[in-house]
């Protein structure tokens, strides 16, 4: 498989603060690809090298097996997309969309082709004389795309696109973003500090925090085989027993997270006859929140003063159902449910 980036050894520092440490990263041609971390972990520095925006203080980056390392961005065979979206407020949909075929020089039937056809991709045919400021959120947001792609770059980088939009309209373009990254068959290298989003697009996902890549993989694999505590946390909702803790209550000799959803609820011993206790992890819980979410609840427990769990309680129609504050529950789950981390 063709690599379409490759990063060897970035580092990048502003003064005394280490904004990338030793990144290592290779894409391949065709992944959708998430750069995913807090604020302030050196995801949107690293997309700032990728694009040529920042150089790095040593390192190499190397794009379809081209080193660009101090090349200029418009060198490159990158075109980004900016969570503000930087469209022209004077131009209109047409102009903004084309514009980057004219910085070119191209000119004539070719070019209003291209953009008629880019406009029938991202669903705005009969928007090209409106201006920016005539246009919804997410209408803007196929605008900046549409201008990205009208290049047919190589690869795309988009700096969080989505984070100005409301939920629904998120949702809405996450899917419309997949498919376009499908139609285009090229890399989409995608920046965000949302979970969810990263797991429901991604091909590969890089998890980074205070300037490293903690890990590496699918979205199937960073959830469920986290490598340490910092990505089980950072990823969904997860409980970690630390190593001590692990010992102390389960005889269980590293650190370990376990997923709400796979924790059973128990409200009286009668009813774990029949479960395989050799099987399971089986511990008292008391109730110290309850918050309903819709199709479930999610219900913490305090199992000592050090060791608190979350759990998923489905309503299965009971949509009144709820736990008490200070009730006492048996709480258990299967020992082959746990991650053991690398602590």
């Amino acid at each position: 498989m063709l690599n379409a980036l490759k990063l060897s050894d970035i580092n990048k520092s502003y003064g005394l603060i280490k904004a990338l440490s030793n990144i290592n990263l290779t894409i391949e041609d065709g992944e959708f690809f998430s750069l995913l971390g807090p604020s302030g972990s050196g995801k949107t520095t690293c997309l700032k090298v990728i694009a040529g925006f920042e150089s790095p203080d040593k390192g190499e980056v190397s794009i379809f097996d081209q080193i660009v390392t101090n090349i200029p961005p418009f060198k490159r065979q990158v075109n980004t997309v900016f969570q503000d979206y930087a469209l022209f407020p004077h131009m209109n949909v047409r102009q903004n969309v084309g514009y980057s075929l004219k910085v070119k020089k191209l000119k004539g039937s070719a070019v209003e082709k291209a953009i008629d056809e880019i406009l029938e991709v991202v669903n705005l045919n009969d928007y090209g004389l409106r201006k920016p400021s005539e246009l919804s959120g997410g209408q803007r947001q196929r605008v900046a795309l549409a201008r990205a792609l009208v290049n047919k770059p190589k690869i795309l980088l988009l700096d969080e696109p989505l984070g100005a939009l409301d939920l629904k309209l998120r949702e809405k373009m996450q899917i419309e973003l997949k498919n376009l990254q499908r139609q285009f068959k090229i890399t989409f290298i995608y920046v965000t500090h949302d979970q969810q989003e990263a797991l429901s697009m991604s091909d590969r996902i890089a998890v980074f925090n205070e300037g490293k890549i903690e890990q590496v993989d699918t979205p199937a694999n960073i959830y469920s085989k986290p490598l340490n505590s910092f990505v089980a946390d950072f990823i969904g909702t997860t409980s970690i027993f630390n190593k001590e803790s692990a010992l102390k209550l389960f005889s269980h000799k590293k650190a370990f997270s376990i997923r709400p959803e796979n924790i059973l609820i128990f409200e009286t011993e009668k009813q774990l006859v029949g479960l395989k206790k050799d099987d399971y992890f089986v511990t008292n819980g008391i109730v110290t929140d309850c918050q309903f979410q819709g199709s479930h609840l999610r219900i913490t427990y305090s199992i000592d003063a050090k060791s608190k769990v979350s759990a998923f309680k489905s309503l299965e129609g009971n949509i009144n159902q709820k736990y008490d504050v200070n009730s006492k529950h048996i709480i258990a789950w299967k020992k082959s449910d746990i991650t053991s981390l690398n602590e």
